[in-house]
């Protein structure tokens, strides 16, 4: 199967020698690379039962590199689990115009930060007003910086359970059978606080501007150019309820690990093209899958564009559903629903601890590991010159 890492290997020396990328992306550029051979080290397995040796390399273990997510996803899946309330789930997605996202991708670490913290705190505003539902909510939100075309389209997927906790907290507060908030009312708030947020954030000098937006730096020229943005609509979207607790595990499984673009959508690639599917979101039916050619070193950049600051955590939790709360206040609603609690995650992890890691893909027997490949060292400097 074609791989991202087989272009990178490719391509990426040359490029890389003609382009300016950050340490982040050159860090990315090299996992990528690196990830599931010798470089990394690994180990020999035998199967127990018809004994058949392989060998399998390590993983980098980055987030953006496509071959390392599922792992991660399953561990996260696995620990949200025990977390799920038997309640309809809304998905809502929280998207930022074109123009912010041009300059988002100079401000990663600013703009990411308050679309998270901006549409979390929408979403609990709207919530929390007893005209629409009156309660505390909690919420997961997963940020996707792409497109389909690996454009830069920053925009946030909220995963909200539909209902919420009373003021003084006595009582459970659901909301109406498949319909979970306003979308007009979120989208218009949400609108006004981020365009408040983004003009402190200029005027604390938060903001940098570089290229064809640098005038952006002036307060007055900003302000002109933030005018459009309070008067056109902000999308704001809204799905049906999921059917049932499995089918928003099924969600999570697909969003939360998701890199720019996988490996499986990857069509051919001739040493200087590559080609790869996208879905056309404009169009209806079978005809909005299509495939896109583009030059190698359009497609790294493009890639490139997605990688995340150091540290920055793309997937929060809010509200009912925040980390320091979260363990406390699910064990609350469940008691107020009479619901009895799910298995203990940590005898989970008690009964699970035993099982084996590898199978054998031809019987299905568990695999042992009987030799450690240590990773390649790598050279940091120049050797040192002979003593004389």
């Amino acid at each position: 199967m074609l791989e991202v890492a087989d272009i990178f290997r490719a391509c990426g020396p040359t490029w890389r020698s003609k382009v300016a990328l950050s340490l982040g992306q050159l860090k990315v550029m090299s996992a990528i690379e690196q990830c599931r051979s010798a470089a990394l080290g690994g180990h020999v397995l035998r199967c127990s039962g018809c004994s058949r040796t392989e060998i399998a390399y390590n993983s980098c273990r980055n987030r953006h590199c496509p071959k390392c997510q599922a792992s991660a996803a399953r561990r996260w899946l696995e620990a949200r689990e025990a977390d799920l309330l038997p309640v309809e789930y809304y998905h809502v997605v929280f998207t930022l115009p074109a123009a912010i996202s041009a300059i988002a991708w100079y401000n990663k670490r600013v703009i990411y930060g308050l679309l998270f913290d901006i549409a979390a705190e929408t979403l609990r505003t709207i919530a929390a007003d007893p005209r629409h539902l009156g309660a505390d909510v909690g919420a997961t939100l997963v940020l996707h910086t792409w497109g389909s075309a690996l454009t830069h389209h920053p925009h946030v997927h909220g995963i909200v359970p539909g209902g919420g906790l009373s003021a003084n907290g006595d009582r459970w507060i659901a909301c109406r059978p498949g319909f979970f908030l306003p979308v007009r009312v979120l989208s218009r708030l949400f609108r006004r606080r981020f365009l408040e947020a983004l003009t402190d954030a200029h005027q604390r000098g938060r903001l940098q501007f570089f290229g064809e937006h640098s005038e952006l730096a002036d307060p007055a020229t900003f302000a002109r150019w933030l005018a459009p943005l309070r008067a056109c609509e902000w999308f704001v979207y809204a799905k049906r309820p999921f059917a049932g607790p499995e089918a928003v595990l099924a969600y999570l499984s697909r969003y939360t690990h998701r890199v720019a673009i996988s490996n499986q959508r990857l069509l051919a690639f001739d040493g200087r093209s590559v080609s790869f599917r996208w879905k056309d979101y404009r169009e209806k039916g079978r005809t909005r899958y299509k495939a896109m050619t583009l030059d190698s070193s359009e497609f790294m950049r493009r890639f490139l564009l997605h990688v995340l600051p150091a540290g920055f955590h793309r997937i929060r939790h809010y509200g009912l559903l925040a980390n320091p709360v979260r363990r406390t206040n699910v064990a609350r609603i469940r008691a107020l629903l009479g619901v009895v609690p799910r298995l203990c995650p940590l005898l989970h992890d008690a009964i699970t601890a035993d099982r084996p890691t590898f199978f054998c893909r031809h019987c299905g027997a568990p695999m042992l590991v009987i030799d450690i490949l240590t990773r390649t060292v790598p050279i940091r400097a120049p050797p040192k010159a002979a003593q004389r």
